[in-house]
């Protein structure tokens, strides 16, 4: 990787724009960096970090701080551009970070993103973009350089002050600063991963033991007092043998528990023969005292039986008479029907005559029958009345519409009559209104034919006023550059004259002994002429010259200037007098007449813009003038034709109103003579038709109470008959006599109950068992029933035991299945347990095989930390005249791990010591071949990339003279394989040593750089 130049815009302490030539610092291999404390030597490698990876070294990213420079205008935006050559590639990469710029409207600033571009170069075609995304150019960048941010920091920007810190430090602090540059977190990451195994076997074996443990215990509750003749288990999750002693303690327990099994055995067959012998005695005992109790029941039986014997007697008398008067049941319910028939013909014939007139309250059904036809035949006749009574109304409602549409007619004729009163008025006044908007149109015309003129003679005198200051101006600069050009004819005609006047010290200064001189020819120089004071060599006189040559060119270009300022002027002045120009004053350059001022201009546009615009507003009434003069005219014809066809229809109306008085009147007599008292032929009509209604009830009535009582007289007759013929003497003894169905069934149910009773008491009275029963001694069936519950209260705790001891083998048995299976495959899982425990071990040095304790990490960086010093050792043995070496150490220091050890041995004494006892001097070259050495390995480790520009920052003050030299030149060395070592320091020797230099000046307005180049 090679830089070739770098562009530092309002970054840090730089507040303009500064450019960095690293091709010409790199000519000469070695360059100096120096500049006062504080004026920015590290922000120039800042600028490279950043460019590379939009960050600056690790330690200057303080949280909140600001990339911008304080000392940058506010419109001059931060950026750095550099442009490398990286791994064959030729790049320009330019990064802009997060700041605040001015808002493009309104006051204040915004934050502007973070910005960054990639191009690349084509011989062919140039420069061509290449990206402009952060993430795609962070990771073109870090695959090309091959190296992260920390290690770039660390390789190419080598800080003296780390290493120092590196050779003093213990082995962790050697071990982090290493892992930064070699990455070496995958062997980290394996340490972590098989730590992370050894936890998950762990945790695997231990859950596993944890589950037989807790097999244990359910065995434990489930073998009850058994398990206590057990030896307990003692072993915790996760040490070995647990699970045997589980399983042997399972077979114990389960053992014992078979033996309290064949116990329980025994003794539930005993009691279940104790059970069966009390078994039997209760029932015989229960089976004798039933039979006793059943004769004594019997007995019982038998004399409540003869108790209702009468009761029986009397019972079934009744029903018998009961059944007889049956026969006479459909006569009395015929009587009851008629009976109730006559009554409600009765009622209905009473509300019937109760509506009747007086003299029909005695009419016979024919007399009403007769009444009802004739106001029949009346009501048929009122159908041509009720037409004429509907015409009478229709003519009412026809007259009362007549009345309605006179009315809106008159109201039509008066509207009319006021809107024609002031038509003549009207259309004259629309008539001028037209004829004012087309005189304001045509005034409009005539104004903006003049507006438009005033207007450019306006802009134009603007323009003269700000083109006749613009014309002092170039006047003012012209008379400058005048001067200034004078001055410098001035200044190089003095320089040209002093040259000359020691021109002679210039040739005698190229004189050579023995070589004939170029004016007279002899080779003998016995006087030659020296140099006075004041001399002026050739390239002062010729940078007068040029001075002198740009001042003229100054005066020329301020003289072209003024003169087409004074052109533009005199156009703008023309233009404002609405004239053309005066070429002869523009020759002259004398100001010709200006014309009106702009004052006056502005007036007079103003007051013609102001005439236009009233006229344009009346000229924009012509046509709504137009059309309200049309829409009155058709408004006046639509009166006019309104009020005659009112008047039309008014005498329409007269005609139609007569001849519907003259109908009216007809209709009016006939109605009268058929309404009579009634107020309209419907209420008559209304009136008939409840008479006929009435007659017809009355007429059913008479005729339905003749036959009721008819039909009450046949029943009468007929119930006389049927209580005769059943044994009654009368009707009224019959019915007295009646029960219905349900008295009937009760008595029945008691007859029926007496006689079932009767044959049940004969039946157990015939029953041999229960009288010889009778004649043993009374039963004991609770004497037998408590020696039966004893044995069964045996019998049950019996098969309580011994269900409790099956269950328990069964439960023991299962459960030393299950810690079986568990064992079975806690195997496997033990053993890789025990595989993966030993490989983290070993891995993180904690294992007895791992004799020196080191993890697996220290172990690949003590390998690269072998290399490093073989690396450095080679720089540093020229450096200290062959009498230091590095030399790596994996020795245990107390209780520390090993690996990361780092020695010096001392050529002159033969000892080996660690780095931290080094001098001031000795540390800074030793840190310096360490540095040397680690861009190398580092180099290697990220895939061989060529770093062509190296960066050493600070420590030379500390050396003396002889080994200053010494390091210069294994510095000067690294040219060998054309590498460009840059060097930042202060130190004053260095700038006599090293005459390439880029030297940063600290100013008021900003750092500035500035190149040294030999």
């Amino acid at each position: 990787m090679r830089l070739h130049r770098l562009s530092i815009t309002a970054f840090g302490p730089f507040g303009a724009t500064q450019e960095v030539d690293f091709d010409a610092l790199s000519s000469a291999g070695l360059f100096l960096l120096h500049g006062p404390t504080g004026a920015g030597k590290t922000s120039v490698l800042d600028a490279v970090c950043f460019a590379l990876y939009g960050a600056v070294p690790g330690a200057r990213q303080s949280p909140g701080a600001s990339l911008r420079s304080d000392h940058a205008p506010a419109d001059l935006p931060t950026e750095v551009q550099l442009e490398l050559t990286v791994g064959g590639r030729r790049l320009e990469v330019t990064r802009s970070p997060a700041q605040p710029r001015p808002k493009k409207r309104g006051d204040g600033f915004t934050v502007e993103k973070a910005q960054s571009r990639l191009r690349g170069y084509d011989p062919e075609r140039g420069w061509q973009a290449l990206s402009k995304s952060h993430q795609e150019i962070g990771e073109e960048l870090t695959q090309l350089i091959g190296m992260s941010r920390d290690q770039f920091c660390q390789v190419v920007l080598l800080p003296q002050g780390d290493f120092a810190r590196f050779l003093r430090a213990d082995a962790e602090a050697r071990g982090k600063l290493l892992g930064r540059l070699f990455d070496t977190r995958r062997f980290a990451a394996v340490e972590d991963r098989l730590a992370e195994l050894r936890r998950g076997a762990e945790a695997k074996v231990t859950a596993a033991d944890e589950r037989i443990l807790a097999l244990a215990q359910r065995t434990a509750q489930a073998a009850g007092p058994v398990g206590a003749e057990a030896t307990p288990i003692v072993a915790r999750p996760g040490e070995p043998g647990l699970a045997e002693a589980v399983l042997e303690w399972a077979a114990i327990a389960r053992s014992t528990a078979r033996e309290r099994l064949d116990i329980a055995h025994a003794v539930v067959t005993a009691a279940e023969g104790r059970q069966r012998t009390a078994r039997h005695a209760l029932d015989a005992e229960r089976e004798r005292d039933r039979l006793q109790r059943r004769y004594e029941e019997t007995r019982r039986r038998s004399a409540a039986l003869e108790e209702r014997r009468p009761e029986h007697d009397r019972c079934q008398e009744r029903l018998e008479r009961a059944r007889t008067a049956d026969r006479v049941a459909p006569a009395l319910d015929l009587r009851e029907e008629a009976e109730r028939a006559h009554r409600r013909a009765a009622d209905d014939l009473d509300r019937a005559r109760a509506q009747l007139p007086p003299d029909l309250a005695d009419a016979g059904p024919d007399q009403l029958t007769e009444l009802e036809r004739r106001f029949r035949q009346e009501l048929g006749g009122l159908e041509s009345a009720r037409r004429a009574e509907a015409r009478s109304a229709e003519i009412d409602e026809e007259r009362d519409r007549l009345e309605r549409e006179s009315r809106a007619d008159d109201a039509t004729v008066r509207d009319a009559d006021a809107w024609l009163a002031g038509w003549d008025t009207v259309h004259a006044g629309l008539r001028e209104r037209i004829a004012t908007a087309q005189e304001a149109a045509t005034r409009a015309e005539q104004l903006a034919g003049l507006l438009a003129p005033a207007r450019r003679r306006l802009d134009a005198a603007r323009r003269r006023e700000a083109l006749a200051a613009e014309a002092e101006t170039a006047r003012e600069a012209l008379a400058g550059a005048r001067e200034r050009a004078l001055g410098a004819h001035e200044t190089w005609l003095g320089l040209r004259e002093r040259r000359l006047r020691d021109i002679a010290a210039e040739l005698a200064a190229g004189l050579v002994e023995g070589t004939p001189c170029t004016v007279c020819g002899s080779a003998e120089h016995p006087a030659p002429a020296t140099e006075g004071d004041g001399h002026v060599d050739r390239a002062t006189e010729e940078a007068a010259l040029t001075a002198h040559r740009r001042a003229e060119e100054a005066r020329t270009r301020a003289e072209q200037a003024l003169g087409l300022v004074r052109e533009r002027h005199a156009a703008a002045a023309a233009e404002a007098r609405d004239a053309e120009p005066s070429s002869a004053a523009a020759d002259a350059g004398t100001e010709p007449n200006p014309g009106p001022s702009v004052g006056e201009l502005r007036d007079l546009v103003e007051r013609l813009t102001a005439e236009h615009a009233g006229a344009h507003r009346l000229a924009a009434g012509t046509h709504a003038a137009r059309e309200a003069l049309d829409a009155a005219e058709r408004e006046h014809l639509k009166r006019l034709e309104l009020r005659q066809e009112a008047e039309r229809r008014a005498a329409a109306r007269t005609s139609r109103r007569e001849a519907l008085d003259r109908e009216q009147a007809v209709l009016r007599d006939e109605l009268a003579a058929v309404r009579g008292e009634s107020g309209s032929v419907a209420a008559y009509a209304e009136r008939l038709t409840r008479r006929v209604a009435l007659l017809a009830d009355a007429a059913e009535a008479v005729r339905a109470e003749q036959e009721a009582d008819r039909r009450r007289k046949e029943a009468d007759g007929r119930l006389s008959d049927a209580a005769y013929w059943a044994g009654f003497d009368t009707p009224e003894a019959a019915a007295a006599t009646l029960l219905d169905a349900s008295a009937q069934r009760e008595l029945q149910h008691r007859i029926d109950a007496w006689q079932a009773e009767a044959a049940a008491v004969a039946e157990r009275r015939g029953e041999r068992d229960a009288r010889e029963a009778a004649e043993q001694d009374p039963a004991q069936p609770a004497a037998a029933q408590r020696g039966f519950e004893a044995a069964e209260r045996l019998l049950r705790a019996a098969s309580s035991a011994r269900a409790a001891a099956e269950e328990r083998c069964a439960e023991l048995s299962r459960l030393s299945r299950e810690a079986a299976d568990e064992v079975r495959r806690l195997g496997p899982v033990r053993q890789e347990y025990e595989r993966i425990a030993r490989l983290a071990g070993l891995a993180a040095g904690t294992s007895a095989d791992n004799e020196r304790k080191m993890r697996l990490e220290a172990y690949v960086l003590a390998a690269r930390l072998e290399q490093v010093a073989a690396a450095a050792t080679a720089r540093l043995l020229q450096m200290s005249s062959g009498r230091y070496t590095l030399v790596h150490s994996d020795a245990r220091t107390g209780g520390r791990r090993a690996g990361l050890g780092l020695h010096v041995v001392d050529a002159w004494t033969g000892s080996e010591r660690d780095t931290a006892t080094l001098s001031g001097g000795e540390t800074f070259f030793a840190s310096l071949a360490l540095a040397l050495g680690l861009a190398d390995v580092v180099t290697e480790e990220a895939g061989g990339v060529r770093l062509d520009t190296l960066f050493i920052d600070e420590g030379f003050g500390s050396l003396d003279d002889q080994t200053l030299d010494e390091v210069l030149d294994v510095l000067d060395s690294l040219r060998e394989r054309d590498r460009s070592v840059g060097i930042v320091s202060h130190v004053a020797d260095l700038r006599r040593r090293i005459p390439v230099r880029l030297e940063v000046v600290k100013e008021r307005q900003g750092s500035s750089v500035r190149h040294r180049l030999a």
